[in-house]
């Protein structure tokens, strides 16, 4: 596979994690409650190499041509993006947690990461849209090999995103506490959007 097949999709691909969206929300959530980023991210990234594994089989493939698949996959991102956004923002403001306010577990984190990034359609119509593109069908490695390198560097440069993007948050809080009510309502208030456009786009089509 050649290097600039690899470099052109990381460019496209570090522009596409740069746009705002739920895995933003999620991180961005995780260090408001004062949970490790690296939890949320590991899930996130979980997520997406899950959805590489799916691809690269071929399924993606068969999934994207049933509609009632991509439907059901819909919903359920959908629904739950809109329940995370409201436990969000239904969770007391400010940096940290309340006093009496039961802190969620490491693996609840971790599992939240993997279903935002694994329940999100648009990630997957994007793996499904994207990948083959920089695909060779007449290269010296098979097409599904292909593939998981490809998945493999867009999760790759996930992690590194959004360690860092977590980082600079919580410095930011760490230094501004205030500032974390507003941040809280957005995080909140952008899962519970991007999950009611997902519903709206799937029910209303």
């Amino acid at each position: 596979m050649a290097v600039s097949s690899i470099t052109a999709f990381w460019a496209v691909a570090a522009l596409l994690i740069a746009v705002p969206g739920a895995d933003w929300a999620y991180v961005i959530g995780t260090v408001l409650s004062g949970r490790p980023v690296l939890l949320a991210v590991g899930g996130i990234v979980i997520g997406y190499a899950a959805v590489t594994v799916v691809v690269a089989a071929g399924v993606g493939a068969l999934v994207a041509r049933t509609p009632a698949s991509l439907t059901a996959l819909t919903i359920a991102g959908g629904l739950y993006l809109l329940w995370l956004g409201a436990r969000t923002l239904l969770r007391p403001a400010g940096h940290g947690l309340a006093a009496g306010v039961a802190a969620p577990t490491d693996r609840a984190t971790l599992v939240k990461g993997i279903g935002v990034s694994g329940l999100n359609p648009k990630g997957l119509l994007v793996f499904l849209a994207l990948l083959p593109q920089f695909v060779s069908p007449r290269g010296s490695w098979p097409p599904a090999v292909q593939l998981g390198i490809l998945g493999l560097v867009f999760t790759l440069s996930c992690a590194l995103f959004y360690l860092g993007m977590g980082s600079v948050i919580r410095g930011i809080l760490d230094a501004r506490p205030a500032v974390a009510r507003v941040i809280t309502r957005v995080s909140g208030a952008a899962m519970i959007v991007i999950g009611a456009l997902l519903l709206a786009e799937r029910l209303l089509a």
